[in-house]
């Protein structure tokens, strides 16, 4: 129950950091034309995965699309910005951004002959 206590703490802030309107409703200045085309056949889930931190990760049927993780002092929009930037680049590329898994280190192989190490 104590993460009930922590949420009700916070302080609340516009999602997307943007500007308001002179009526104060936002002002819709974010255009994620990847984000918008993969979500009619895919999705996308912005949350926190310990001990990760903050991820936002995009999927379609069969790939993974991109995984980031937030970076220090980054925006939602930025965060969402940067995500809509590598949905494109596997679209365009085949290139898929992963920064929540360590690279695979190359492994070397070592034959032992003759009792040495080779």
């Amino acid at each position: 129950m104590e993460h009930r206590h922590k949420r009700a703490d916070r302080k609340r802030t516009r999602s997307l950091d943007e500007p308001t309107a002179g009526d104060g409703s936002a002002v819709d200045t974010l255009s994620l034309p990847n984000i918008a085309e993969l979500i009619d056949y895919g999705e996308i889930t912005i949350g926190v995965v310990r001990p990760v931190g903050c991820v936002a990760v995009a999927n379609d049927d069969d790939n993974c699309l991109a995984m980031l993780v937030r970076r220090h002092g980054e925006t939602l929009a930025q965060l969402l910005t940067r995500l809509d930037l590598a949905i494109a680049k596997a679209f365009t590329e085949d290139i898929f951004t992963d920064e929540i898994n360590p690279p695979s280190q190359q492994r070397t192989h070592t034959s032992i002959q003759r009792g040495r190490v080779h």
